[in-house]
């Protein structure tokens, strides 16, 4: 049967069983997990990260963004969860699916090299901290 809404509990281990139109966040493991919206009964992973998903809470509801498209799944269902509500969405078709697939792979591998060129050092600021600080000193 479908889903169309969900409820949100925030945790630390995700359980051995799901409940249908719940919406588990674990921010130890910075995932959401929920049984698909369609009713096929097949667990959704959804990694929380500048890269994957982001989620809003409002107090009361949970939003998920971006879209979850399960092309993975026999049922290649596609949907959002929008302030709890579920919000059906186009499928896609194979070629639709692999571009997504590709670009978000480019997307990834661009970011995660900008972000290691550009890791600050942690050793510059102590050493200047450590200079500093030997010229206070008598």
């Amino acid at each position: 049967m479908k889903t169309h809404s969900f409820d949100c509990e925030f945790i630390d281990e995700f359980p051995p069983v799901l409940v249908e139109r719940m919406l588990y966040v674990s921010t130890l493991y910075a995932s959401a997990l929920h049984l698909c919206a369609c009713g096929c009964g097949i667990k959704v992973v959804t990694p929380l990260s500048p890269d994957n998903w982001s989620i809003i809470f409002n107090g009361v509801s949970i939003s998920l963004t971006p879209s979850i498209g399960n092309w993975s799944f026999p049922c290649q269902s596609h949907y959002w969860i929008r302030r709890g509500d579920v919000i059906w969405s186009d499928r896609w078709s194979d070629q639709k699916i692999e571009a997504n697939r590709e670009a978000d792979h480019a997307r990834r591998e661009r970011h995660s090299t900008a972000a290691y060129q550009t890791a600050p050092t942690v050793s510059t600021p102590r050493k200047r901290f450590a200079l500093w600080f030997r010229k206070l000193r008598p």
